[in-house]
């Protein structure tokens, strides 16, 4: 999936277990060429099955497994009640009417990951929004939508907030530009509980929250909004997700990846460090 859409149905059991047919496939010595034709469909079906661009038809892994060299019967059970697990609709599934397809894979991504950064230069991070200061910035967003559609939105934008916490909580690591904090929402009063709101997410030990002054100048990652996801599965490599007006582009390859860890990396470093978030967010505060 680097620099593409990846479909809105894909969840991350599905890329893990494209991994693992892709990594049975290469273990038998077979192209994309063999195995569609085993199945009687292209090689580009199978490319798209690996890279969970389509859903995975129980007959079809079936098959596969078995041309892959894969014998054992518990093991071939166990994989196909996998892929059942994984056609099944995320609880996002609700949604589906007010969901765009692009989202609807960050949402799953974001579901699965056990560490989340993230950096931010136009508004609060979803997942630390209030309710009124979500529904300020769906409406700017949105401007033609009907209330309908932006309330199911706001809805479901604190739906995600749910993961913050269960019981293994991600780790959620975020650097926002001032500017962020500086720009008036439609009420000053919503912008003064927004920003209570961040100075109590400051003590959650699960959540880091790092501000970037103006004064800090120029930094590497001012090209636009991007989150970062790590994932406790070894077949999943990390999985950036960078957002445009109309969708996202996500990226896994390692060089890639790399490129917007190391500009996360430095903008920690930069930013100011979290141990003066709080200071900064009750100065910020008092003048709204």
């Amino acid at each position: 999936m680097p620099g593409g859409q990846v479909s809105g149905a894909a969840t991350v059991l599905r890329l893990v277990l494209g991994r693992r047919l892709q990594d049975l496939r290469e273990a038998a010595g077979l192209s994309f060429e063999d195995a569609g034709h085993t199945l009687d469909v292209t090689h580009a079906t199978i490319r798209r099955m690996e890279k969970a661009q389509v859903g995975l038809k129980v007959p079809y892994v079936e098959k596969l497994l078995r041309i892959y060299g894969v014998t054992d019967q518990r093991e071939v059970d166990g994989f196909l009640d996998l892929v059942r697990e994984a056609n099944r609709p995320g609880w996002w599934h609700r949604y589906r009417d007010v969901l765009p397809d692009w989202f609807s894979a960050f949402v799953s991504l974001e579901a699965e990951a056990d560490q989340i950064r993230a950096y931010e230069p136009h508004y609060i991070p979803g997942l630390l929004q209030t309710e009124a200061y979500a529904a300020s910035v769906l409406r700017a967003g949105m401007p033609h939508a009907p209330a309908s559609e932006i309330d199911r939105l706001v809805s479901l934008r604190l739906a995600r907030q749910d993961l913050l916490s269960r019981k293994q909580p991600p780790l959620l690591w975020v650097v926002i530009d001032e500017t962020v904090l500086r720009r008036p929402v439609s009420r000053p009063n919503v912008m003064r509980a927004q920003v209570s709101r961040l100075i109590e997410t400051v003590a959650v030990p699960h959540v880091r929250l790092q501000i970037m002054p103006f004064s800090a100048g120029l930094h590497p990652a001012m090209y636009g909004p991007f989150h970062l996801f790590r994932f406790p599965v070894t077949e999943l490599n990390d999985v950036v997700c960078a957002e445009n007006l109309v969708g996202a582009a996500y990226f896994d390859q390692r060089d890639d990846v790399s490129t917007f860890r190391e500009a996360l990396d430095r903008m920690c470093a930069q930013a100011a460090p979290v141990h003066r978030t709080e200071a900064i967010l009750s100065g910020i505060r008092k003048e709204i």
